[in-house]
């Protein structure tokens, strides 16, 4: 969702700063380490920046013309983030992109192990009776794509910045969302 569907807004090192993490490595793992009511506070702590974030969202472009053409397609829709469900939807919602996905169909951090674990994505795929063959993880960060490959699913990384950091995990490799669409069309 962040930086695939919405522009990437949010700075890691100020998230961690503010929580108090010195970690480099994931967020949600680091807090997880942490002893149990500790890890609580900055759980809470941690929701309240992310939705700060969601309530200041912005659509990346081609987001609505991209979900639209899937769902005209009847293309099945699923978000699977490392944020909350509750963030999620708000993001969507500010985004004007939450019409094209069910809430059932949006997993957070607390509906499976979050990615780079293929939990969620596994469950997307028993909901809808879909064949992880037939399916596409769509992401802008390593853990997507993992999620992806770990699921058995093809990969698409969005990487609006051409850096092509993690393009060894991708099926395809695009910067904008258009290409998407344009890949869909001639395929």
């Amino acid at each position: 969702m962040d930086g695939t569907l919405t522009v990437a807004a949010h700075d890691f090192p100020a998230i961690r700063n503010a929580l108090g993490i010195n970690d480099t490595g994931g967020i949600i793992e680091a807090i997880d380490s942490l002893p149990e009511k500790e890890a609580k506070q900055k759980h809470r702590q941690l929701s309240e920046i992310e939705i700060d974030y969601a309530e200041h969202s912005k659509e990346q472009p081609g987001a609505g013309q991209l979900l639209a053409f899937l769902s005209e397609r009847e293309i099945k829709l699923g978000i699977l983030t490392r944020n909350s469900v509750q963030n999620a939807i708000i993001t969507l919602k500010e985004c004007n992109l939450k019409h094209f996905f069910s809430n059932q169909d949006i997993l957070g951090r607390d509906s499976a192990a979050p990615k780079p674990s293929p939990d969620g994505i596994n469950m997307l795929l028993r909901n809808w009776d879909v064949d992880p063959y037939s399916a596409v993880m769509v992401g802008d960060y390593k853990y997507d794509l993992e999620a992806g490959r770990k699921a058995e699913t093809a990969t698409i990384y969005v990487d609006v910045n051409e850096e092509y950091l993690w393009s060894d995990l991708a099926d395809l490799h695009v910067s904008h969302l258009d290409q998407i669409i344009d890949s869909l069309k001639n395929s």
